[in-house]
């Protein structure tokens, strides 16, 4: 067939990418045209992913489809590898969907306009290129190249710590990212022959328990920072505070799960031999995520704050589910990744939204918006509903496949399981704590005297009962240009909310674009437990490791049976 010999995925990949470098040849004066063309090339990059994906794409199919693959650099074994499988094509179009109306969303952009808008498409090929990459070492090429644009987005159309929180960004995510380039240069390098970084070869050789236990802790670290996993998440509340909208859109729905995505990529499919000695320590991680983000998340007064801390504790439940040793909760975590992507996506441009209308993102100065800004108060109230996992939206769906995974988990002790999940569900209790005060400070009357106070501003001598009241900050119902919600921001909101509602109602419309391969991936990791259980001895031959007697194997703490 003609169109399975079109380089579909090198096509999505680069489109981005090469209109970003025609825009200082468009003739742009106010940025108008800039903010239109970038609109067009996400859309119709959007577009043609959807298009490639309905007629060449087959959900039952396992393995990698879509294959491209060209010779690079033959002398070192680097070739341009794309393809796409069940865990990287739903986050493709997660990426597509949420850069695009991150783009529709920084339409106010009057700053620097092209050098905005070409950051952002080459931010949208980088991102795609991470999901598509079949070579490892080009994975590790285009997570380098995500991190150049979304630094200088932080640092140049920031708040006032800017700076600080992009250097942050860029130190913890460049220093952990190393470790791609260790591990794809170890597993290539690993016993002779010729060199490779094609996934499915690395995936095929045989490593021993010690060279994967060390890559595994390597990659750890490195998806950990990404995930924002604890104690690597400091970098994440920072770069949210300060991060316009349109960035943070793109940092909680995409770039987090660049983390979730390498985990189940790397660790799970590629070293499932040691991840199941790693397993636990993921579990832990995840509860911890979860409960600590939750406090956390409850003790912020900037609302960016309270959505980011919020961030860290829905990737724990990535975390669990990805430990689970179940179908069902390996499916959990990605479709955790997805709804969050869109919730997370929807509820930082509603922040932003607020901001363009209040200036500030403090919730103690904020109260009663509800009555001058009521879309605005429905929309966020809908995407909070979503975040705190109510029935009928995404994040139910997939938080109860994470705990029914878990709990149901044949692999580890009754003890570990229910401590484990009734630690998790204090984060559950946690969430409309959070959530549910943040909409009160922020829409609802806090019953205190009013604190919209004209004395020794403009309209001092204005007529004050006409004063439109947003917390403490005041304006006149003439200067208020931006009461409630525009139709651009409702269109851009209604996208993603669609969505949560849908795949709440019918979640199949989204596992069953990856079920067949996390099945796959976790028949993997269960012969690898399997096998483990039945060879214990074998830790004794290996290097570094200590002789654990067979009795005590597995079953350490009381963590597995």
């Amino acid at each position: 067939m003609m169109a399975t010999q079109f380089p579909w995925l090198t096509t999505i990949v680069l489109l981005p990418l090469l209109a970003a470098l025609l825009i200082p040849l468009i003739p742009d004066k106010d940025g108008k045209t800039m903010r239109w063309y970038a609109l067009g090339v996400g859309i119709a990059d959007f577009a043609l992913m959807c298009y490639a994906f309905w007629n060449n794409y087959n959900a039952s199919d396992s393995g990698f489809q879509l294959v491209e693959k060209y010779a690079w650099l033959p002398q070192i074994g680097l070739s341009w590898a794309v393809s796409v499988d069940g865990l990287s094509m739903p986050l493709v179009l997660l990426a597509g969907l949420v850069t695009t109306l991150s783009i529709f969303a920084a339409w106010q952009v009057n700053y620097k306009p092209r050098l905005f808008y070409f950051l952002m498409l080459v931010l949208y090929s980088a991102q795609i290129g991470v999901f598509v990459a079949q070579d490892l070492m080009l994975l590790f090429i285009m997570w380098e190249l995500e991190l150049v644009p979304v630094y200088l987005l932080i640092s140049i159309w920031g708040g006032k710590k800017r700076r600080y929180a992009a250097t942050k960004f860029l130190l913890y995510t460049a220093a952990a990212s190393i470790f791609i380039l260790v591990a794809a240069l170890g597993m290539a390098l690993y016993g002779g022959g010729n060199i490779t970084f094609d996934m499915v070869e690395l995936g095929m050789k045989d490593y021993s328990l010690a060279f994967e236990l060390l890559m595994y802790a390597g990659l750890l670290i490195t998806f950990g920072v990404k995930l924002a996993v604890f104690p690597l998440h400091t970098w994440l509340p920072d770069a949210h505070g300060e991060a316009s909208a349109p960035v943070s859109m793109i940092l909680a729905g995409v770039l987090l799960k660049m983390g979730g995505y390498g985990l189940i990529r790397l660790n799970l499919e590629m070293l499932s031999d040691a991840h199941v000695y790693f397993a636990p320590v993921l579990a832990i991680l995840g509860v911890v995520n979860i409960v600590y983000g939750g406090l956390n998340s409850f003790g912020q007064s900037n609302m960016k704050r309270r959505l980011a801390y919020s961030s860290v504790a829905h990737m724990g439940f990535v975390l669990l589910g990805i430990a689970s040793f179940t179908d069902l909760g390996v499916s959990g975590a990605l479709l955790q990744m997805i709804s969050h992507g869109l919730i997370a996506a929807v509820l930082f441009f509603l922040a932003g939204v607020t901001y363009d209308r209040l200036h500030t993102l403090s919730l103690d100065e904020m109260g009663g918006l509800g009555q001058v800004m009521p879309k605005i108060f429905a929309l966020f109230t809908v995407s909070a509903m979503a975040s705190l996992a109510l029935p009928g939206m995404s994040g139910f769906a997939s938080e109860l496949m994470v705990f029914v995974g878990v709990s149901s988990s044949d692999v580890y002790s009754s003890t570990f399981r229910t401590v484990t999940v009734f630690l998790a569900a204090v984060g559950l209790i946690l969430t409309p704590i959070y959530l549910l005060s943040m909409l009160r400070q922020m829409f609802y009357s806090t019953g205190q005297a009013p604190a919209c106070i004209l004395k020794d501003t403009p309209y001092e001598n204005e007529i004050l009962d006409e004063a439109v009241c947003f917390g403490t900050n005041c304006v006149l119902p003439a200067k208020a240009v931006y009461t409630d919600a525009k139709p651009r921001e409702v269109a851009i909101a209604a996208c993603f909310l669609a969505l949560i509602i849908g795949i709440g109602l019918y979640p199949k419309m989204a596992t069953r674009m990856y079920d067949a391969k996390t099945v796959a991936v976790n028949t993997q990791v269960r012969q690898s437990y399997t096998f483990a259980k039945a060879n214990p001895q074998l830790f004794a031959e290996r290097p570094f490791l200590p002789r654990i007697p067979e009795s005590e194997v597995l079953s350490v703490s009381g963590v597995f049976k």
